[in-house]
């Protein structure tokens, strides 16, 4: 535990990287943290492990070393890592279309859609018809037949918009076609076990509420007082029902995306947002992708295709849900100059409503995961999570021969 001046942080920090933990200890009095926690993986090795905080503003309970919180679309990059591994072992190809491995997806306009296109937002397909209840979700032959169903909005390839719940229950479909197993089996048995994770999509009955950190906050009143959070264009947008954007993010009903959360919905898998999460893990898992796999063994090619920078499509980056400009790649998003993260552009990660995020940086060998139990509004770069990785940026700088 660290007894300086200021709120109580615990766990460790290793010499060189106290910043981080200072801007840790600075999010609680100057960015309104309730409850977080911060790692960094470098190097093969754990040199960030904090936590802080109240865990359930309810009971007051603060935040543990095993507490889980759900890291909602965090959750897309670590299906994206399960499906490099899957590349990996030869199970498919990015640029073969999906219809190769499901037959029936080739309906209503998507025969030619590769994998890549799918996973990169350029599909067309940002959101179902169907109605997603619970029921629906974790019936995986039912929601087959729904998303083959499905005719794109878009010419699958000229654009890209994301698809904030679609893009996971393709790449779980995907998965399920060339390996029978679902994205939340194969993370447990693949990744989890041999690094020694506490990461889950879907959450296991065996975990009970004490170790979950309940989301708070994320209302209108919270986006009054931070009018900058949300492109205007995207919340008008979201207002309008006949608009892409607003089916896009209407389905499922939610009163808010802590309803993830719930225990109707945390029992089934969702790849596109309801992975629980330790910092630690996320930046373990991170790190290891990062330092080139040595314990998962995830093959040149599959790690090379993660870094690379996308090429933008014909439309440009422009994304026509979130309103600003993107950069994806194969499930993840990418450094862009509206948004700077790790230090060159082979880096990778996905963010989350509410400011979790998690990354690797290639580049110095490092993962990132900070997850948080506030719900922020930023689309990306919160500034708790903003100034954590200014600080971590500092460190690696100062630790370069």
């Amino acid at each position: 535990m660290d007894a300086s001046s200021g709120p109580v942080v615990h766990g460790r920090v290793e010499p060189g990287f106290e910043p981080v933990r200072d801007a840790f200890r600075r999010n609680l009095t100057e960015h309104g943290e309730v409850g977080a926690a911060v790692a960094v993986h470098h190097a093969g090795r754990p040199v960030v492990d904090l936590w802080a905080g109240v865990r359930d503003l309810d009971s007051g309970a603060p935040w543990e070393s095993d507490t889980l919180a759900i890291v909602f679309s965090a959750t897309k990059g670590v299906t994206s890592m399960v499906l490099a591994h899957a590349h990996s072992r030869g199970l498919f190809e990015y640029d073969r279309p999906v219809a190769h491995y499901r037959p029936g997806f080739a309906r209503a306009g998507k025969e030619r859609i590769t994998v890549r296109e799918l996973l990169s937002h350029r599909a067309g397909l940002p959101y179902l018809d169907a109605e997603l209840t619970p029921a629906l979700l974790a019936d995986h032959d039912r929601l087959a037949e729904a998303l083959a169903a499905q005719r794109p909005v878009w010419e699958p390839g000229t654009r890209q918009g994301y698809h904030s719940v679609t893009i996971g229950l393709y790449a779980g479909e995907l998965l399920r076609r060339v390996d029978g197993r679902t994205v939340g089996a194969y993370l447990a048995e693949e990744l989890a076990a041999p690094l020694g994770l506490e990461l889950y999509i879907g959450l296991p009955e065996e975990i009970g509420e004490e170790r979950l950190a309940p989301m708070a906050g994320g209302t209108w009143r919270d986006l009054l007082a931070d009018p900058a959070a949300v492109p205007f264009g995207h919340i008008v947008a979201r207002a309008l029902p006949w608009t892409t954007a607003a089916r896009t993010f209407a389905n499922p009903r939610l009163r808010s995306a802590g309803r993830l959360a719930d225990p109707d919905y945390r029992s089934v898998e969702l790849p596109h947002g309801n992975g629980f999460a330790t910092a630690r893990s996320l930046a373990a898992l991170y790190g290891e992708f990062a330092q080139g796999s040595p314990t998962l063994g995830v093959g040149e090619e599959s790690l090379r295709a993660l870094e690379e920078r996308p090429d933008p499509p014909p439309r440009g980056e422009y994304d026509v849900n979130l309103k600003i400009p993107t950069r994806y790649s194969l499930g993840l998003w990418k450094p862009h100059p509206a948004w700077r993260f790790g230090s060159d552009d082979r880096a990778y990660g996905t963010p989350g409503a509410g400011g979790s995020f998690g990354f690797a940086d290639p580049a110095t060998g490092t993962g990132y995961g900070y997850v948080p139990n506030r719900m922020g509004l930023r689309i990306r770069d919160d500034p708790r999570d903003a100034a954590l990785r200014r600080a971590l940026a500092d460190c690696l700088k100062a630790s370069t021969p």
